[in-house]
């Protein structure tokens, strides 16, 4: 078993948003991105590419992991010239989603995180987690509370 080691501050946060990034509606990433105003010139490490990753999971979030199937992903890896470097891997076959979230990630390492952050990031962050409550009450509403009656028999 693989020794898991605690991430730092700065590890935690970037995981968080390429998460945020690779769960992100495509257009909707790229209109804040444009808005955003970010041109970043760049030269591609890995140029994007489709392939494919096994999903796994646990029974019940704690049992033995198994594999669930095979899942479509889109990864990518470049250099600005700034000298950050930026990956990124999303979900299907969109190309021009990976390399944005990629061009996010190189500017998040860089002077523009902050601006970044609340211009594209918090708002993001702040839409997917409306859209998850209004899910989530829509489907509270079907909601069915069944509950047994004890009966005494004859």
């Amino acid at each position: 078993m693989a020794d898991r080691r605690e991430l730092t501050k700065e590890e935690a946060a970037r995981k968080a948003w390429m998460s945020l990034l690779a769960k992100a509606p495509a257009g909707r990433l790229a209109t804040l991105w444009a808005a955003a105003g970010t041109e970043v010139g760049f030269s591609w490490l890995r140029a994007p590419e489709v392939g494919g990753v096994m999903v796994r999971g646990r029974t019940g979030g704690t049992g033995a992991a198994f594999n669930l199937g095979e899942m479509t992903v889109t990864r990518c890896s470049l250099r600005t010239e700034a000298g950050a470097v930026g990956h990124a891997m999303v979900q299907g076959r969109d190309r021009k989603k990976a390399e944005i979230a990629a061009l996010v990630d190189a500017a998040m390492q860089g002077p523009e995180a902050a601006r970044l952050r609340a211009e594209l990031l918090e708002p993001l962050e702040a839409e997917m987690t409306a859209a998850r409550a209004a899910r989530a009450a829509r489907a509270e509403q079907t909601k069915v509370d069944f509950f047994t009656m004890v009966r005494g028999e004859d």
